[in-house]
């Protein structure tokens, strides 16, 4: 047998295995890294989280990843150079924080990369009858094998559209494992650059489950936060929003959009909500003089009122009171004050953050990357149905060191 199935068939065996999660997600802020403890499978998963940080990516970093990024044409040359470059600095990154923590590489079973989105299009928004859903995440997992010596899955998103998915959201299937609760409705409502949920049922019935993106979270205030004040990333605490005023014609504009009346479940990324696509709104409105505070407090808005009704229209279909659902908040968006506290006005629920799960919400999404991969390596059996957008498929790459 080749040593490295060998090791792998040794891994899948252990009562508890130690699994590095990376994300990477669409605001390019930087390489999430959480190492966790994790044991068994199935709906008996549980995780510890025994070191995380977050590596942020420099302006360069980001600049070159900007040349690609969510672009129907890009220099493939540069493309081609990224996919590589990518995955040995995550594998870097990886590198200095064992090193940090004082952790052997050897100690590590596996490591679960996300990669890097450059493009997510799924069929409704490209439009072409012959080929299907499509995405694409850079940063090669041989790569990051080969430079930390340790086992790595990656590419999870390719398994899920091959399925007959959008490949995405993937959070679903951690949130299922490790937050279904017998007798509480939760909805584990993510908001990083896009927004999206998971509605887990008091039933823990998983053909129940329900997971959608519902648009733009972070994504387009960040974008034009860094327009107005180029030595900003965000609107940290929505300070700058919340000096503006909400004009309602341009939000009623932004809502027009097409991608809201879609049903669900849905998926989309800055392929849409970019740069772009508030400034054919401003000019349709006639407000490209709008103040920047005002703007901002409009993109905010937009996001409350979008997540909101995604949400409201999920809860209606289950028939059950919206006051008995629990939202779990995580991502950049659960430290906007501004955008919770209008989600607090327009959903009659309880409110709280992953951190009250044990899980902290930053830490969140590589978290459920490493239950990704525990699944793959040591999972069981387990059932979504027929749920659209949700194939019962274990994911991920395999990639050996050696």
């Amino acid at each position: 047998m080749n040593k490295n199935i060998s090791a792998l068939y040794e891994i899948a065996q252990k009562e508890t295995r130690k699994i590095i999660g990376l994300m990477s997600g669409t605001s390019l802020d930087g390489l999430d890294i959480a190492l966790c403890e994790v044991s068994g499978a199935g709906e008996n998963t549980a995780v510890k989280i025994l070191e995380f940080e977050t590596i942020n990516y420099t302006e360069d970093i980001k600049t070159e990843i900007h040349k690609v990024f969510a672009k129907k044409t890009v220099d493939f040359q540069h493309f081609a150079l990224l996919n590589e470059w990518i995955g040995i600095l995550h594998a870097n990154m990886v590198n200095d924080c064992l090193q940090k923590w004082n952790i052997p590489t050897q100690e590590v079973d596996l490591i679960a990369s996300h990669g890097q989105t450059v493009l997510h299009a799924p069929k409704f928004l490209h439009q072409q009858e012959k080929f299907p859903n499509a995405t694409l995440q850079i940063g090669d997992g041989d790569h990051i094998a080969i430079k930390t010596g340790i086992i790595t899955l990656s590419d999870f998103r390719q398994k899920h559209v091959a399925a007959g998915g959008e490949g995405a959201p993937l959070a679903v299937y951690g949130d299922y494992l490790l937050f279904s609760k017998k007798g509480e409705n939760r909805i584990m409502l993510n908001m990083g650059g896009i927004a999206n949920f998971t509605y887990l049922p008091a039933s823990l019935n998983a053909e129940d489950v329900f997971v959608t993106d519902t648009g733009t979270a972070n994504t387009l205030i960040d974008i034009y936060t860094k327009h107005y004040f180029p030595e900003k990333s965000y609107d940290k605490d929505a300070e700058i929003a919340q000096k503006g005023t909400v004009n309602q014609k341009l939000l009623t504009e932004l809502k027009n959009d097409a991608f809201f009346t879609k049903s669900f479940p849905k998926t989309i990324g800055q392929e849409l909500f970019n740069f772009e696509f508030v400034q054919k709104a401003l000019s349709k409105t006639n407000l490209t003089d709008i103040s920047a505070p005002d703007l901002l407090a409009t993109l905010t808005r937009l996001s409350a009122e979008t997540i909101a009704e995604a949400i409201e229209f999920v809860v209606k279909n289950t028939e059950i009171p919206i006051e008995d659902f629990t939202i779990y908040m995580s991502g950049g968006g659960a430290n906007n004050p501004l955008l919770v506290n209008w989600l607090k006005e327009l959903l009659l629920c309880k409110f709280q953050k992953s951190d009250d799960l044990g899980i902290l919400s930053d830490a969140k999404e590589a978290v459920l990357f490493a239950i990704l991969a525990n699944e793959t390596v040591a999972g069981g059996d387990y059932n979504f149905g027929i749920n659209k957008g949700i194939p019962s498929v274990t994911m991920g790459k395999i990639s050996f060191p050696d």
